[in-house]
């Protein structure tokens, strides 16, 4: 029996289609002449690097299992159907217990495991300098320890999908080689390292950048330097956060036309997002600053960032307002590219045979697009109102 049928404007050429979904799959896409709504339909979003969200931190135990179905639930409100929850720098033990209830959650709600196909462990392997290290606490920053890593999967269930760290500390290459032969993707970032110890890594397997061109030095060498290095990797894909503060859009013009389709979104969202302005205390870089624009920075340093209080759609429309990607580009920067890292399902997009995670978008007069419905593997989620879905 067919659950749902869809109809809208394909986001990529915006002509008129009809999607038929039958248990949670797209099973047929099919041309249409006319329509009576003007609605874009576009694939879910995929955040590979998700703190927090709407006052749930997953890097402040204790949350509940609950906190975490919350999260993926208010996720769904912003149209991020698939999301790694994120864990940073933090003692061993801390990080455990962060792991094993993000694990439980998964097992326990079966709304997060469908949403969450892992998780992001972004740290404690990072670079000890100040910029580099970004908000990430000084006192919990090490070298690599397989051992340790491995006692974290363990916590996790082997649901550990992604690794962050600086190819700066010695012996790096045995935990990226050791991580890659477990499926588990391993990024450069918040990282010092030099291009030599760069290009080791890619070697040794590493294939993506967290948040290139954040988690740095205020100032750098002219060349060589990180930055450039990454840019250069053509092994590396890039992993962007396009809020309008993390990076200039002049500086993500640059990157974007380095780095073509090996150029992703990531929101690095916090639980600040959808929170007052104001300072708050928290795991996420200690005393924070929350400003009426949404910028989130440390109160002591306010130079330097402290994640973001804007969901990955916002980095879609930022690139919309700018013209720095077509809604094509924009949205598969934010979806496809994504679940591709992961090999996903979710990377066949709207095909057949592809989950039914699908966005009901519409055009705004500046050129962004706004969030009408969200379904999740065929079932309506959210909408803004009964017309929708």
């Amino acid at each position: 029996m067919t659950n749902l049928i869809l109809r809208g404007r394909d986001y990529r050429t915006l002509q008129p289609i009809e999607l038929e979904i039958d248990h949670g799959t797209i099973i047929d896409v099919r041309a249409l002449s006319e329509l009576e709504e003007e609605i874009i339909l576009a694939p879910g979003l995929v955040d590979l690097q998700v703190n927090g969200f709407q006052g749930v931190d997953f890097n402040h135990f204790p949350f509940s299992e609950e906190d975490v179905l919350h999260a993926t639930r208010a996720l769904w409100q912003q149209g991020v159907t698939s999301f790694l929850p994120t864990v940073i720098t933090a003692m061993p033990e801390e990080i455990a217990q962060a792991m094993q209830r993000l694990a439980s959650a998964c097992q326990h709600h079966p709304d997060v495991a469908r949403a969450v196909p892992g998780f992001h462990l972004e740290g404690p392997f990072l670079s000890p300098e100040d910029g580099p290290r970004g908000a990430h606490p000084r006192e919990a920053i090490r070298a690599p320890d397989i051992a340790l890593f491995d006692s974290w999967q363990q916590a996790a269930q082997q649901h550990i999908r992604l690794l962050t760290l600086s190819p700066e500390w010695p012996h790096s290459d045995a935990l990226i080689k050791h991580c890659v032969a477990q499926q588990v993707r391993v990024a450069i970032g918040h990282t010092s390292a030099t291009p030599q110890q760069i290009h080791a890594a890619v070697d040794a397997g590493a294939t993506l950048s967290t948040h290139l061109g954040n988690g740095a030095h205020l100032q750098l060498p002219r060349h060589p330097n990180y930055i450039w290095q990454q840019l250069a990797e053509d092994a590396l894909t890039a992993t962007l956060i396009a809020d309008g503060d993390h990076l200039p859009a002049d500086v993500l013009k640059v990157f974007l036309r380095a780095k073509g389709e090996q150029a992703l979104l990531v929101s690095d969202v916090t639980s600040f997002a959808g929170q007052p302005p104001g300072i708050y205390d928290t795991a996420i870089g200690g005393r924070v600053q929350l400003s009426a624009s949404g910028r989130l920075s440390i109160a002591d340093a306010p130079q330097l960032l402290a994640g973001s209080a804007r969901g990955l759609l916002e980095g879609v429309n930022f690139l919309l307002r700018q013209q720095l990607a077509t809604l094509a580009q924009a949205i598969e920067m934010a979806s496809i590219r994504p679940a591709r890292q992961l090999n996903l399902p979710q990377q066949q997009g709207l095909a057949c045979g592809a989950p039914a995670d699908v966005l009901l978008l519409a055009a705004q007069p500046d050129g962004s697009v706004a969030l009408r419905g969200c379904v999740k593997q065929g079932a309506a989620v959210w909408s803004e109102n009964a017309d929708y879905l």
